[in-house]
């Protein structure tokens, strides 16, 4: 007679392991993955391509990890992630993985539709997103999303009789997030301290605005991340968190760079 295929192979990375050494990341990198995402509680779920990176503890006494299980969880059905449901999920990986702590990384383009500032006609903007859960004891996520908005700078504004040189900008976020707070709010309020924000499709009236809009709201790199941490330090939901920008200059062949730490969580 004849043992179904699972009970004649051995499971050798079950085996016990005799060095007596825990490992503390193990599992798998770069697994590119179509999973269905839902920003906020208020919008649909939608189909995105992510990356991922998936690990966990792997106790002293086990050989090896099931590498196929993280994929597995990925196929779960009806699976929908979220930041208000990845506590859930990665409680899901540490049963299936039978270890106990562990890391997701997870990251996409998120795109967001926008409407221009006058003529209303909609588009959609890109922004890549990365979020980070991790479980060590304690359950933490930090979101990760980079932000293209417009900086005019105020010194070119003072000192021209006319103009003022402005450029695209990359306001980067790290959040730590205690509460809930969907992508759609954290991007809002960055692009809510730029000189002015992005979009993908504008008319004419449309340019004479953000243009004009710009001009009136003129920021040095050093303005962004601290007007950004600003609005940063007023939400709950935010405990620790990193700011970055990087302003393309347009005028010089080189980046303006500032980068500013804060948060409840920072001593």
């Amino acid at each position: 007679m004849n043992l179904p295929l699972h009970i004649q192979l051995e499971d050798v990375q079950n085996t016990p392991d005799q060095r007596c050494l825990p490992i503390d990341r193990v599992g798998i990198k770069s697994l590119r993955y179509p999973v269905l995402f839902q920003a906020s509680a208020t919008e649909s779920p939608i189909r995105v391509v992510a990356d991922f990176n998936m690990y966990v503890q792997l106790a002293h006494d086990v050989k090896g990890t099931h590498m196929s299980r993280f994929v597995e969880l990925l196929e779960t059905p009806d699976l929908v992630i979220s930041p208000d449901t990845l506590s859930d999920f990665m409680q899901q990986m540490l049963a299936l993985l039978e270890a106990q702590s562990g890391q997701l990384e997870m990251q996409f383009a998120y795109f967001m539709r926008k409407s221009a500032p006058i003529s209303g006609v909609s588009s959609m903007m890109d922004y890549q997103v990365s979020l980070i859960a991790n479980v060590d004891p304690e359950f933490s996520l930090t979101a990760k999303i980079a932000i293209p908005v417009t900086s005019l700078c105020p010194c070119s504004k003072k000192i021209a009789e006319y103009g003022a040189h402005n450029q695209r900008s990359l306001v980067t976020i790290s959040v730590e997030l205690i509460e809930q707070m969907s992508l759609p709010e954290l991007i809002t309020l960055v692009e809510s301290q730029a000189s002015s924000q992005l979009y993908g499709l504008l008319k004419r009236p449309d340019e004479k605005y953000v243009t004009e809009y710009a001009y009136d709201n003129p920021k040095f790199v050093e303005d962004l991340v601290r007007d950004v941490a600003a609005s940063l330090n007023q939400c709950a939901a935010v405990d620790r968190y990193v700011v970055e920008c990087e302003n393309f200059e347009s005028i010089h062949n080189h980046s303006a760079y500032a980068m500013l730490q804060g948060g409840r969580g920072r001593s």
